[in-house]
């Protein structure tokens, strides 16, 4: 097989509500859009949100947003905390802590369900760093 795109979709109750979040608090673009589907896009990729009750999804299959955690890294996951939590109010689902692994992060929910993990690449333990092939200097 030969990808030439890949994208999550996210299959959502509400595609405007979750739509609105991806652009207005997370800073993506919207490429395409009716009521059932929005794409969008950032510098750093693109997603796209769809109505769960829509045709195009089998039967059995259009169950809410279960196990989805997105992952957007950010130069300062403290200041991105101040925002996403402090001024606009996201519910907080795992505190700002700092990882033995290598991550300063928190975690915080979007509409419809979907987990938004915000990561700041630190300095990871002895005992991690081992298990980084080829990316961490010595």
């Amino acid at each position: 097989m030969t990808v030439t795109s890949f994208y999550p979709v996210l299959m959502v109750d509400d595609v405007a509500a979750s739509a609105a979040f991806y652009r207005d608090i997370l800073g993506f673009h919207t490429t395409f859009e009716s009521e059932w589907y929005v794409s969008l896009t950032s510098d750093a990729g693109e997603l796209a949100v769809l109505d769960r009750g829509h045709e195009t999804i089998p039967e059995g299959f259009r169950r809410p947003v279960q196990g989805m955690l997105l992952n957007f890294e950010v130069a300062d996951a403290a200041a991105e905390h101040a925002r996403l939590v402090g001024r606009h109010g996201l519910v907080e689902r795992l505190t700002l802590r700092d990882e033995a692994f290598g991550q300063r992060h928190f975690i915080v929910e979007a509409p419809g369900g979907v987990l938004i993990d915000v990561i700041e690449p630190i300095e990871p333990s002895a005992e991690f760093a081992a298990a980084y092939i080829g990316q961490i200097s010595e």
